[in-house]
């Protein structure tokens, strides 16, 4: 959104009495004295701990852990395996399906977001051995470590989903924006489709998943965009959850849910998409509910769309199972997920071995604000043990994700592992069970900057 286009939003806040531009600006304000605080505590003091990190993963999670290492440890060497060429803003995928920011606007050079002082080996990595503290790399050999910190992220796992593969992501109007170029195909059919109307079909998926409000957010910026063009009464949509609820944080969940009622959506829970048939536009699905006994019926249904947007499920990169790195049993055990403790982030077999971001096998949302309150656990715990303290910072699961309402509202949800709201300061000046205008602007001007400028530089 142009700076112009920002003058127009403010003065819509402030003809509606929302928010004076006044007010917003001492918001911005205490939010930016927040930060600059919580920084100059943060690295007040530098620790003369030595030992060799390795750090599997180059996004958010591994950058971000690097850099703060570095503005902690006094003569750090820190190791960063990761293949990428560009680091993407990904929570930035939903504004470009939405028309809001330009294809370009949410990534860097890989090589301008590596902090200066790591060693970056430009792989990935092959497996793991975790009590011989090495790693393996496709063409760069063997690396030893003293601690291991495991952020790869996530796999894609395309074969759960028959008739479609990334190959062919736009084919039959099936669409989804967890992919760059996904993101960009998206805008054109949800425009396409707010002008000539039709059947919509939005799903999630049944596994932990990166970002759960996406496809919400594709869903409601649809309708948004059919609004716009006087279209609401020429379109069918439906929204499809592999859970039991639309959501599940109780604080947001009525309005949520209130919204998708006024939007005439209807929501089905229990429904996982198994494939889909991109000739025919046709949708495939299994409803998977429990008797009163507690024995599973699954119900396979099918049903015929226009426009598609749906999501692949995921799971933990080959080489975290194959190493032995991942949960056995529980919930978390299915898709792979790194086996930590859910408050230090130490892995419970290997002490040396921490993970977090997208990756770790923690009961909380896979979000880049999840990733941004793990980090000052992970390094403080790290440098702990480096120290031959007992590591004791404590991770409460605090997980955020801003699920974009409209063009111009945003309900900004943040939680614990209780799913207990915990509101962020200065947003918890305002109500925030419902949505807000000053969440949307911090969502499309605040956030991206935030995160190339403060988080992956250790500053945030």
């Amino acid at each position: 959104m142009t700076k112009s286009n920002f003058e127009l939003e403010m003065k819509k806040l402030e003809s509606k009495g929302i928010i004076s531009r006044a007010q917003f600006l001492q918001i911005m304000a205490a939010a930016g004295a927040f930060i600059t605080l919580g920084t100059d505590k943060a690295y007040a003091a530098k620790s003369n701990a030595k030992a060799k990190i390795v750090i599997i993963g180059g996004g958010a999670a591994g950058i971000s852990m690097a850099a703060q290492l570095l503005r902690k440890l006094a003569n750090p060497d820190i190791t960063i395996i990761d293949p990428s060429e560009r680091q993407y803003y990904q929570p930035g995928f939903t504004l470009i399906s939405g028309g809001v920011y330009e294809a370009d606007d949410v990534w860097k050079p890989q090589a301008e977001c590596m902090p200066k002082g790591v060693k970056w080996v430009k792989d990935i990595v092959t497996l793991v051995h975790p009590t011989l503290n090495k790693v393996d790399t496709a063409k760069s050999g063997t690396i030893a470590y003293d601690y291991l910190v495991v952020a790869p992220g996530v796999k894609y796992d395309w074969s759960r989903i028959e008739g479609i593969t990334y190959d062919t992501i736009g084919t039959g109007n099936a669409h989804t924006i967890y992919d760059h170029r996904g993101a960009q195909m998206t805008w054109q059919a949800m425009q396409e489709f707010s002008k000539q109307g039709g059947k919509g079909v939005f799903c999630d998926t049944w596994t932990k998943h990166k970002c759960g409000g996406a496809p919400k957010k594709v869903s409601l910026l649809t309708w948004d965009n059919c609004r716009k063009q006087g279209t609401t009464d020429n379109i069918d949509m439906h929204y499809y959850t592999a859970s039991k609820q639309l959501y599940n944080v109780p604080h947001f969940t009525p309005r949520l849910e209130e919204i998708y009622r006024e939007r005439n959506i209807p929501v089905d829970v229990n429904c996982r998409l198994k494939g889909i048939d991109t000739e025919a536009k046709r949708a495939y699905f299994e409803r998977v509910e429990t008797d009163a006994e507690g024995n599973k019926i699954t119900t396979p249904f099918n049903e015929s769309y226009d426009f598609m947007h749906f999501m692949v499920p995921q799971c933990a990169p080959d080489f975290v199972r194959e190493s032995g790195l991942s949960w056995t049993e529980g919930s978390l055990a299915a898709d792979g997920w790194v086996m930590v403790d859910k408050h230090s982030l130490i892995h419970t077999t290997y002490p040396n071995i921490l993970s977090l971001g997208d990756c770790a096998g923690i009961p909380t949302s896979k979000t880049s604000a999840a990733v941004r309150k793990q980090l000052p656990i992970a390094v403080e715990n790290l440098i702990a043990m480096m120290e031959g303290r007992t590591p004791e910072a404590h991770y409460d699961g605090y997980a955020a994700c801003p699920i974009v309402t409209d063009y111009g509202h945003v309900l900004m949800c943040e939680f614990d592992y209780d799913k207990k709201a915990q509101i962020s300061f200065p947003l918890s000046l305002l109500d925030m069970s419902k949505e807000q205008w000053v969440a949307w602007l911090l969502k499309v001007y605040a956030l991206k900057p935030i995160y190339f400028n403060l988080m992956l530089k250790g500053l945030y």
